[in-house]
């Protein structure tokens, strides 16, 4: 990551930070130290907030911690789609993470998922996979 000026969270990312995994928030904290970006795209907040609960204040807390929300734009979605296609893929929220990293490459992805984000990145370059 230390050449990426940005870093999306998916899911996996979200969730793991906020069980409180220290290993995790610690390399989020070196990232802010050397002036990377972090956004959560809209559709993770779909996938990790319910609306209320001790859960929700824990996610909220890591949102909160990063540069902001992205959300979604018909160009992302668009590029989703096209991922979705050719990756065979049927997961449009992983295929938003990596259509908002693409967007604001040089970029990393951290993820619980790796195999399935790589999937949908294919070839391009710019962005990398972080495995969590």
């Amino acid at each position: 990551m230390s050449t990426d000026r940005c870093l999306v969270l998916d899911v996996g990312a979200v969730i793991k930070i906020a069980r409180g995994d220290r290993a995790l928030r610690r390399r989020l904290e070196m990232a802010r130290v050397r002036g990377v970006e972090m956004f959560v795209p809209a559709a993770v907040v779909a996938e990790t907030v319910r609306g209320s609960g001790r859960r929700d204040a824990l996610v909220n807390l890591v949102i909160s911690s990063t540069d902001g929300v992205s959300l979604l734009d018909e160009a992302t979605a668009r590029r989703a789609g096209q991922l979705l296609s050719e990756s065979r893929s049927n997961s449009a929220v992983d295929a938003l993470v990596v259509a908002e990293a693409l967007a604001r490459r040089p970029c990393s992805i951290l993820t619980g998922d790796p195999t399935d984000l790589s999937a949908l990145l294919g070839a391009r370059h710019g962005v990398r996979i972080v495995p969590i």
